[in-house]
């Protein structure tokens, strides 16, 4: 057998298992997550209460569904400029500085930093200087643990977007500097155009790791089963919710969180198409 046709079937076996991975997933957490909906349907979605109580069991996703997108889009709020403006620094402005590789090697770095090392960073510095400014007189809610997903996810865009830039090629650069251009014109009309697929999935990827948070979320978010009122209001994240209360949990309450993590493959998934169909229409 040729090497080119065993590794054609070497990777047709690999997309298959992936495909069947996600489908399994899909199929265990829908299974599980049957007799919420088979009780409460659609409402489980809509609804605000969460009553574990024994004979009065209530249960509804929407105050983690809320939480976990106002912390989520409040941090790739804070990232974009943040990230996009060190990527162009490191790619662009001064890509052949030691400072600049010394500062990509920090972002890489940062970029590995396990999440519960960021959640204790945030627990015991951030959330007490969020104190002492006055903002929110313990430190917990929607802006606390969103500025903390956005401290996480600004090296991941980072680097994501600093490596599309840098593959813009030289030649479309020089030429345009060779007619005169400036060089925030050939930012805007050189490399943002050929590289902004990549910028805007960079930041799409690093919105989906926000989306999934757990550990960093759940020390400062509050973990009150609430619909946000604001940026200094208390609230639970999908992630959160389940981290929180999985341990303890059986029969429909154990379908309800399982439900939850279904939701939040859903979110995450409908991210990635949107995502997806943008860069499309960009490319």
């Amino acid at each position: 057998m040729k090497s080119d046709t065993i590794t054609k079937y070497v990777l047709l076996l690999s997309s298959l298992v992936i495909l069947l991975v996600s489908a399994g997933m899909i199929f265990s957490l829908l299974g599980d997550a049957i007799p919420v909906f088979e009780k409460f349907g659609w409402r489980f979605i809509i609804s605000t209460d969460w009553n574990p109580t024994e004979g009065r069991e209530s249960y509804g996703a929407l105050p983690f569904i809320a939480g976990t997108l106002s912390t989520s889009l409040l941090a790739l709020i804070i990232c974009l400029p943040m990230a996009f403006s060190t990527a162009l620094f490191i790619a662009e402005y001064f890509k052949k500085s030691s400072f600049s590789t010394v500062l990509s090697s920090m972002v890489d770095l940062l970029a590995g930093v396990p999440s519960i090392v960021y959640g204790l960073w945030g627990f015991y510095t951030l959330r007490p200087f969020i104190v002492s400014l006055g903002l929110d007189s313990q430190g917990y809610g929607i802006f606390t643990s969103g500025l903390i997903l956005a401290i996480m996810i600004i090296p991941y865009a980072t680097s994501l977007s600093a490596e599309i830039i840098a593959m813009v090629p030289n030649e479309l650069k020089e030429a345009a500097y060779a007619l005169g251009a400036t060089r925030m014109e050939v930012i805007f009309n050189v490399i943002l155009p050929n590289a902004r697929s990549g910028i805007i999935a960079s930041f799409i990827l690093a919105f989906g790791r926000a989306l999934g948070e757990t550990m960093a979320v759940t020390m400062l978010i509050g973990n009150a089963n609430i619909i946000p009122t604001g940026l200094f209001s208390t609230g639970n994240s999908m992630a959160s919710v389940i981290a929180n209360q999985f341990g303890e949990a059986d029969g429909l309450k154990m379908s309800a969180l399982i439900a939850i993590g279904l939701l939040l493959f859903v979110i995450t998934g409908i991210v990635n198409a949107i995502g997806k169909l943008v860069i499309k229409k960009l490319s």
